[in-house]
């Protein structure tokens, strides 16, 4: 059986950020990410949480972290190593947590496409472009890319990130920035890619967050999870229809079948689809990293 899930998590007197997934605590020069329970799509969070997602996105992002050479906001998976008051349970923390360095946040979502999925499906139809990219005829769903793209968009606080141009990145950012990033992007996306074929996955897209410590750039947030990334199985690729995934992707479909309009309250999630969505996690986490994943059973 596995854990209750943790849909909130409380640390008395310390300052709190509260994202779709993320408790994000203040320390100071420091910052405590919690990866909680919960789980978004169509931009609500669903009512229905998934026990242990969030040690799942918090290991895989610690090995990623271990893999990339750039310099990155990662010191610990402990939160033990912060002033964490008397009483808070930190059992319940155990991975799912990161200590990190505070960094001035840039406001831009750093997207890669080596597929043609989601999003960039949709528009390729309409206008055989991505987010403004002319892309090549012919390509069909989840069709691999001539060249992996960088699509940046908008960061939300609240509802739908928003696609943007590069040039309007660079009009945002300043070119030099811009140019920075969407290298070092591209260079993360190739080097994940790599790896993950060797275990037997494709990374179709993802995004990336940088933050700046003085004019140092910074790896941010969560990196190649199964919540910023598509994950397919290579033995199983066919382009042409939708992937077998081991990402949320599972959910928003089952979403997309019920009458639900995306403008109401979303419904529960059936138990079947949650005791799914919790493997299809897992089994990433296991398959990228070689390892059992250590909260398989409660």
């Amino acid at each position: 059986m596995p854990h209750p899930p943790v849909v909130s998590t409380s640390i008395p007197e310390v300052p709190v950020q509260r994202g779709k997934v993320r408790d994000i605590y203040d320390f100071g020069d420091r910052l405590l990410l919690i990866a909680t329970d919960r789980i978004s799509a169509f931009d609500w969070i669903l009512p229905t949480a998934i026990a242990d997602k969030g040690r799942v996105l918090t290991q895989i992002s610690a090995f990623w972290f271990s893999q990339i050479t750039l310099p990155h906001h990662l010191l610990s998976l402990d939160p033990g190593e912060l002033p964490i008051p008397d009483g808070v349970n930190l059992e319940e923390l155990e991975g799912r947590s990161m200590v990190v360095r505070k960094t001035k946040v840039i406001p831009v979502e750093c997207v890669v496409r080596g597929y043609l999925e989601g999003s960039g499906w949709k528009e390729y139809q309409k206008s055989q472009t991505v987010c403004g990219e002319p892309l090549p005829p012919g390509l069909l769903q989840g069709s691999q890319l001539p060249e992996p793209i960088f699509t940046p968009a908008t960061k939300a606080e609240q509802g739908h990130d928003e696609n943007i141009s590069f040039q309007q990145m660079c009009n945002l950012l300043g070119t030099n920035l811009a140019e920075d990033l969407r290298k070092k992007s591209l260079e993360i996306y190739r080097t994940a890619v790599n790896r993950a074929e060797q275990c037997g996955l494709i990374i179709a897209d993802t995004k990336f967050e940088f933050g700046l410590i003085g004019s140092e750039v910074i790896l941010i947030d969560e990196v190649l999870t199964p919540d910023s990334s598509r994950f397919w199985a290579k033995d199983t690729y066919e382009p042409g229809h939708a992937q077998l995934s081991f990402d949320k992707q599972f959910v928003r479909e089952w979403l997309e079948s019920t009458d639900w309009d995306k403008n109401s309250p979303p419904p529960e999630l059936p138990r079947e689809i949650v005791t799914q969505t919790r493997s299809k996690y897992i089994d990433a986490y296991e398959q990228l990293t070689g390892q059992s994943f250590a909260w398989k059973e409660a």
